[in-house]
């Protein structure tokens, strides 16, 4: 991969020059979320025929950037993600993101499936993200400081947007839809947790828990953007009930609720 803003760059113009749209807000769909999003005039284009954009491998990740409108806005799509855990390292998982930035986009809700360490979530609850812990041993602001995007040392205190989430607040009340919130943890993958490293996670204030989002997150602060986050919950972590702990029962999960969080995502929308 081309390193610094050349590769961004590069991506960014591959990108700008096939859609006729300038969106101001993207969605970044975890795993199995991808077929749950619908959106009119949408156009997409596959990973592969991007310059310098990382490939997903992973089932339930369609490797697409689509373009459509949503709640009569236009949006930038990101369905499936790169991870730490498939060989890449952390600024190449944070690509996209700064891809996005350069093509003029403020806001972007991310969202993922996830284990629930905290037990008064179940299997099936929407959990909206305040704040997150890096376990990942790595993170995409190493090296060279990429200035035209950011500081060299970023604040995050408020790397979730507080005033997206008051937002998503009331558009979960206004919809219907329980929303959680919580803390989510990111952890290198590909293996699940084992019940102790659960038990230390717990003890650091998680309550949620997956393999990916972090980067992301740590890449969108850094360059500015305003980030909302919302986690799937497909299962209760290892040692917590008698969960089974496998990518299938994580996609049929996602595919049972990730009508509802598109549903949600679409009230947030007309509220914006």
């Amino acid at each position: 991969m081309v390193k610094g803003l050349e590769g961004l760059r590069a991506a960014a113009e591959y990108i700008r020059n096939r859609i006729e749209a300038e969106p101001k807000i993207a969605l970044i769909l975890g795993s199995g979320l991808s077929n749950a999003l619908k959106m009119e005039d949408e156009r997409c284009l596959p990973f592969a025929a991007i310059p310098h954009f990382p490939q997903s491998t992973v089932p339930g990740h369609a490797g697409e950037l689509c373009i459509g409108r949503l709640e009569s806005k236009d949006i930038l799509a990101q369905k499936g993600r790169v991870h730490y855990y498939e060989g890449y390292a952390m600024r190449e998982v944070a690509f996209p993101v700064r891809v996005i930035r350069l093509l003029g986009i403020k806001k972007i809700f991310i969202t993922n499936a996830a284990g629930a360490i905290n037990e008064r979530f179940s299997p099936g609850d929407l959990v909206l993200i305040k704040d997150q812990i890096n376990m990942i041993p790595d993170n995409p602001l190493r090296g060279e400081n990429l200035e035209e995007l950011g500081p060299r040392f970023p604040n995050m205190s408020e790397a979730y947007s507080p005033r997206l989430r008051e937002v998503a607040v009331r558009a979960a009340i206004n919809e219907g839809i329980e929303l959680g919130e919580g803390v989510y943890l990111a952890v290198p993958g590909p293996m699940y947790e084992t019940p102790a490293e659960i038990q230390a996670y717990r003890r650091l204030g998680a309550d949620v828990v997956g393999m990916s989002t972090v980067p992301e997150v740590i890449a969108a602060a850094h360059c500015g953007l305003e980030v909302l986050g919302i986690s799937c919950v497909t299962n209760m972590a290892a040692g917590i009930g008698h969960a089974k702990l496998t990518h299938e029962e994580v996609l049929e999960m996602t595919a049972k609720r990730g009508k509802d969080l598109i549903r949600l995502i679409r009230a947030i929308l007309r509220e914006l």
